[in-house]
């Protein structure tokens, strides 16, 4: 939960409502919730079978070989690196509004916004990478307890805003439901299909968890169900107390609140936020310094990304490297393009480990599994539909960043992992 609710919710919901679905967006979740939630049974039983620290990668290393790993091991890197980036963007728009809104501040524009939009560079949002990978180096004991106390604080402001945020919804506001059509439900879904992004991340952890066979399914399968009726909720408010037209911006949960006059429950809302942001750039920062690590010890990157500390026993020299990394990205690149990367790298690794399943169910039937996933082939086949699906409903220039990115990692591949892995 941690790991799920954040930027998909607090700040992408409104340039979707805006731009893609109007108030059907919480259709929209419904449709990426779906996606998800068939790509959740394929990780959870992946996960529950290999349960190795690696994700998405080690499961296609174990089922469809080095080069398809490297494939989604450099997607998983677009994916985590990326979306960390886009998290803290999201979270110094909220620190940003937070210090107007409590003491009247005006942080300098030219210092939370990227080149592209008018900024010289976003200041927060490199700040807070560099501390939550500091936090990281010293160990996952003390990221854990600080993640729990987050999250219940997050959930409890999403609590918040949908029962104050209730009391103060006009109908009228849903109406036209579908503005863009069906097209725009569907647009919407693959935009906010960022808010689902995290479930995977738990499967990251599979050396680290007492009992992987059991703990992995639970924590995958429960974690989404639990947020997609968040997801619907919050969304259906949203949209009630503020025409959708006037949603376009970074922080739309804290914008409703002021729209109808509650600057103080705006200005609770917008601590909230900034909590939950916390915790998911804490679990994507997490779950990508552990994929550099499974990568490394395979001999597809340098040792030096598996180098354990001998007194913390996390990969330090990794987190540090990957800290430094996303922090350029976040303090250079404006939300949307980045959102628009995350989404399709994340639905290609879903891809992928739905084809694992059904080629490890076929090769090697007798594997003991912790969570078998019921309607083998028919259910691994419609998240790989799904997910593809929603790949085609994202732009053009995404999709040419994408391939660019993957030719980049091909390069990689053949002058230096191919001949370094451990197979070689």
């Amino acid at each position: 939960v941690g790991a799920i609710v954040g930027t998909g919710i607090f700040v992408l919901t409104g340039h979707a409502a805006a731009v893609n679905a109007g108030p059907a967006l919480v259709i929209s979740f419904v449709v990426a919730g779906i996606v998800s939630a068939l790509a959740a049974l394929c990780y959870a039983e992946l996960a529950s079978t290999v349960p190795i620290a690696g994700s998405a990668y080690t499961y296609t290393y174990a089922t469809l070989g080095e080069f398809i790993a490297w494939i989604i091991g450099w997607d998983l890197i677009l994916e985590y690196s990326v979306g960390a980036a886009t998290v803290s963007v999201g979270w110094s728009a909220y620190f940003v509004d937070f210090l107007k809104s409590a003491f009247g501040v005006q942080f300098p524009a030219a210092l939370h916004a990227a080149p592209s939009t008018g900024g010289f560079v976003d200041l927060p949002a490199m700040i807070i990478v560099l501390l939550v990978s500091a936090l990281l180096i010293r160990g996952t004991g003390e990221s854990n307890v600080v993640n729990q106390i987050i999250v219940a604080v997050k959930l409890a402001i999403v609590a918040f805003f949908i029962i104050v945020g209730a009391g103060h919804i006009n109908p009228a506001n849903w109406h036209p439901f579908a503005p863009f059509g069906t097209a725009g439900i569907f647009g919407g879904a693959a935009i906010i299909f960022f808010a689902y992004i995290g479930f995977d991340m738990v499967s990251t952890s599979a050396e680290e968890c007492r009992n992987p066979k059991k703990d992995l399914p639970i924590g995958i399968l429960g974690s989404l169900v639990l947020c997609t009726l968040l997801y619907i909720a919050v969304t259906a408010v949203l949209t009630g107390m503020v025409n959708y037209k006037q949603l376009n911006v970074a922080s739309p949960v804290s914008f409703a609140m002021i729209s109808v006059g509650l600057n103080w429950a705006a200005a609770i809302i917008s601590i909230g936020a900034i909590a939950g942001l916390t915790t998911v750039l804490l679990a994507l920062l997490y779950g990508q310094s552990r994929i550099f690590f499974a990568m490394s010890r395979d001999g597809l990157l340098p040792p030096i990304f598996s180098k354990v500390h001998p007194k913390t026993r996390t990969p330090w020299i990794s987190s540090m490297i990957i800290g430094i990394v996303v922090m350029l990205i976040a303090g250079l690149t404006p939300i949307d393009t980045l959102a628009k990367l995350v989404n399709i790298g994340t639905l290609a690794a879903f891809v992928l480990v739905s084809i694992g399943v059904i080629v490890l169910r076929r090769s090697q039937p007798q594997l003991k599994r912790g969570f078998r996933m019921p309607g083998i082939p028919l259910v691994p086949i419609l998240s790989i539909l799904g997910a593809l699906f929603l790949m085609g409903n994202l732009p053009l220039e995404t999709w040419i960043r994408f391939v660019i990115w993957l030719l980049i990692g091909f390069v990689i591949y053949y002058f230096y992992s191919r001949r370094k892995s451990a197979l070689a």
